[in-house]
């Protein structure tokens, strides 16, 4: 039997969400041939015994260090045989039937990547999509989600939209796409390698787009302690992304963000 779709995990010292996602999994890709690879990145837990004695068919890879995300995604989508893949956090729980999306995807050539509907562990809505970083939004960022009242509020009245970048929680995409952009930037440890990975998408000219019928849980989300690895994120994307003056002048109005944080910290 051939797998249409991989299911790419990355794991680090999350066995209290392992069950649930994994379930989830198995409830909703019922009409896809899947297989699932998780990537576990040196876990101090007991996520690996955990995935034998209760997932044996699972593809484990036990990583001896910390890749982060996006070097443990491509570490476990070099190990993929699905013609499509689907990026997924641990901490989360799918709540509809993903073959919809799925066949959306392969119908649509020009599609890169698509995002669902988010939703936090009390199953309210997350802001799940935003704009690529640009003067006004480096400076407040919550203006990045806010290009679509929709957006804004979670009433969605379309089924699908073009957006430019999609959180890297659930990303669902053809594996040649993937494989074209060479994967994720490994010089992103953690926050906005999704922003990147997104924006190289479109340099390729695919759309990027959310599928708001569709939701999942995602129980761990953004906090205020993680802003610092926020900044260096966005900073890195901009000189990578970015070219003369402007590049400089979102450096600047990036480090009024930073400054202006750490003053309300300070209160």
């Amino acid at each position: 039997m051939s797998v249409e779709l991989s299911v790419i995990l990355v794991n680090y010292n999350g066995i209290q969400y392992l069950d649930a996602c994994l379930k989830s999994i198995q409830q909703h890709l019922l009409e896809i041939d899947y297989e699932i690879i998780l990537i576990d990145n040196n876990s101090q837990d007991e996520s690996c015994t955990f995935i034998k004695e209760n997932y044996p068919t699972i593809c484990l890879i036990e990583s001896r260090s910390n890749n982060g995300f996006g070097k443990g995604n491509n570490l476990a989508v070099q190990q993929a045989k699905g013609e499509y893949v689907l990026l997924l956090n641990i901490d989360t729980v799918l709540q509809d039937n993903l073959k919809p999306a799925l066949d959306y995807v392969k119908t649509h050539k020009t599609v890169g990547a698509l995002g669902i509907n988010m939703l936090n562990g009390n199953k309210e809505y997350l802001q799940a999509a935003g704009q690529f970083p640009n003067l006004t939004n480096l400076f407040w960022m919550k203006k990045a989600f806010q290009f679509n009242n929709d957006f804004i509020s979670g009433d969605f009245s379309k089924e699908i939209y073009e957006v430019d970048w999609l959180t890297g929680s659930f990303i669902l995409m053809p594996k040649r796409i993937y494989d074209e952009i060479k994967g994720f930037d490994e010089d992103y440890f953690l926050y906005v390698e999704d922003v990147d990975f997104c924006k190289r998408i479109a340099d390729l000219g695919y759309k990027r787009v959310f599928y708001s019928k569709q939701k999942y849980i995602h129980y761990v989300g953004f906090n205020k302690k993680k802003n610092p690895m926020l900044i260096k994120g966005y900073r890195l994307y901009i000189k990578k992304h970015f070219k003369g003056f402007y590049k400089y002048l979102c450096l600047g109005v990036l480090k009024i963000n930073q400054s202006v944080k750490m003053i309300k910290g300070l209160f």
